[in-house]
């Protein structure tokens, strides 16, 4: 039977490696492409403008690449489980398929379309490619729970063997057979909406960094593979946290919308590393996307898993509630230049190195502010290019010392942590360009600075820029008493807990989505 077949792009906005757009391909005689723009997962209150700004050029992007199959991208907008019964019945589809997603929302709305597909008479057929591999099979294979450390991890991954190879994108011989049927009014029935068109405002946006776009991916991989010393010898914790130009990869957008295959990513550096001396997970770039697998893994297998209560790995925190506080960290204005350098970068570009994301995060939670790691989970979700719903929970409730990484006395200084890599505060100077004029000496802590030398500056503490919010050497020392509170109160039956398992992380060098 020759089937009309509806590809449902969601993450995966990508021809190559993507299993679920050739299985579509397979006896079928029409396709349409379609992405759904989800008023629950797209709006313009926990997604930013830097975010819709690469959704929208991944689309066209995709949509150029349909073009060269004689294919087009339909965009339609509403909830996918209204969407579906119509387009199930104008265009008489027999088949959906699309790119298996974990996220709890996800799953319960695909559990939805699934059931109102099989009432249209439709097949459904999905495939895991978002991953290295498929989650459930880790967590059938740690007897039914989500491994809580990365050497149990590793272990299980070794066992399972290397992820499969990626899939070819789709070629002009296997959409021979193959059209997609639209009209004239194609664009203004199921075109790209311009940022404009949405509603957003676009004043705030500054330089794209990082466009939007599977040709975009593949052209900076191509480009990174190309570095073999230094793909071969990275170490995560070595790259620096306040470079004028990125340290690592920031590939992770990339991965993270599934414009970039995880499995092309991981068989590409496998290629660079075969014969050659080259470093290993966790710290390498095969480790860091296992990281990613990891926190993948731990989302599922563990209930509530972005939530602070009901989490039965996170330890319990009497979090403080301080609008205040939480506004001027979101703002950039708690007085810290190293703090408020890095919250303007991410606010202006949509990607912060690592280290330096650890150093906001802990700022904000057990370091300084007491401010639960939820409403930072929240901010970094909308702001970050790379922000991922199981990476974000998973990495505020490390730093936060919540659960995975429990040495909470190590507290990152927003005075001396940024000065290691940076003395003379090149940094703060690019993102706070108040502050330029400040010496060296001065520019991680102006308010010590004289009153001359402010003026001189052009720029008076307090009145300019912000007096620090708190004092970090007497707030650090408490929050490290208080969280000695939380843990002491923690239920001593708690078996599960990651610092009671053997192989525990005795360092900060996760992430797996900050490439």
């Amino acid at each position: 039977m020759a089937h009309t077949c509806i590809h449902w792009f969601r993450k995966g906005l990508r021809l190559h490696d993507n299993p679920a757009l050739m299985a579509a391909l397979r006896d079928c005689k029409e396709i349409y492409p379609v992405f759904i723009l989800d008023p629950y997962l797209h709006n313009d209150t926990c997604v930013g403008i830097n975010r819709w700004r690469f959704l929208i050029g991944a689309l066209k992007d995709l949509d150029c690449s349909l073009k060269k199959l004689n294919s087009r991208l339909f965009v339609l907008r509403g909830k996918p489980e209204d969407v579906f019964p119509k387009l199930f019945d104008k265009w008489k589809v027999t088949k959906l398929t699309y790119e298996y997603d974990t996220e709890p929302y996800s799953l319960s709305r695909d559990k939805t379309v699934t059931k109102l597909a099989k009432e249209h008479g439709v097949e459904v057929i999905y495939k895991v490619s978002h991953t290295l591999y498929d989650i459930d099979r880790i967590i059938e294979e740690n007897n039914g729970k989500a491994p809580l450390t990365y050497n149990r991890m590793q272990a299980i991954v070794n066992s399972l063997g290397p992820p499969k190879r990626p899939v070819p994108a789709p070629s002009a011989e296997d959409m021979k057979d193959v059209k997609t049927p639209y009209s004239e009014d194609h664009e203004k029935n199921y075109g790209i909406p311009t940022l404009e068109e949405l509603g957003l405002d676009t004043s705030s946006l500054t330089e794209e960094l990082f466009p939007g776009g599977e040709q975009e991916a593949l052209k900076r991989i191509d480009e990174h593979m190309t570095r073999t010393a230094w793909v071969c010898s990275f170490e995560k914790p070595q790259t620096s946290p306040n470079s004028l130009m990125p340290s690592t990869t920031v590939l992770s957008p990339y991965v993270t919308f599934g414009c970039l295959s995880a499995r092309t990513f991981w068989w590409r550096l496998t290629e660079v590393y075969q014969g050659k001396k080259h470093s290993s997970p966790p710290v390498s770039l095969h480790g860091q996307l296992l990281w990613r697998e990891f926190f993948y893994t731990a989302s599922v297998g563990i209930p509530n898993f972005n939530k602070m209560e009901g989490n039965p790995v996170c330890t319990q925190v009497d979090w403080d509630t301080n609008s205040e506080y939480l506004t001027a960290w979101r703002e950039a204005r708690t007085g810290f230049p190293f703090i408020d350098a890095i919250m303007t970068q991410l606010r202006q570009e949509g990607w912060i190195h690592h280290l330096a994301r650890h150093a906001v995060a802990c700022f904000l939670t057990r370091g300084d502010l007491w401010i639960s790691w939820e409403e930072g989970q929240r901010v970094f979700e909308e702001l970050l290019l790379d922000g991922d719903w199981a990476l974000n929970a998973g990495n505020w409730q490390w730093l936060s010392a919540s659960a995975f990484f429990h040495q909470f006395f190590r507290v990152y200084s927003p005075i001396a942590f940024g000065k290691k890599t940076d003395k003379n505060g090149a940094y703060i100077k690019k993102y706070l360009p108040l502050l330029k004029k400040f010496p060296p000496e001065y520019i991680y802590e102006p308010w010590k600075a004289p009153r001359s030398i402010q003026q001189a500056a052009g720029c008076i503490v307090g009145k300019d820029y912000p007096l620090p919010i708190v004092q970090h050497e007497i707030i650090s020392k408490k929050n490290i008493q208080r969280m000695k509170l939380a843990y002491a109160k923690r239920s001593t039956d708690t078996a599960d807990s990651p610092s009671k398992k053997k192989g525990m992380q005795k360092t900060c060098i996760c992430d797996g989505l900050m490439l």
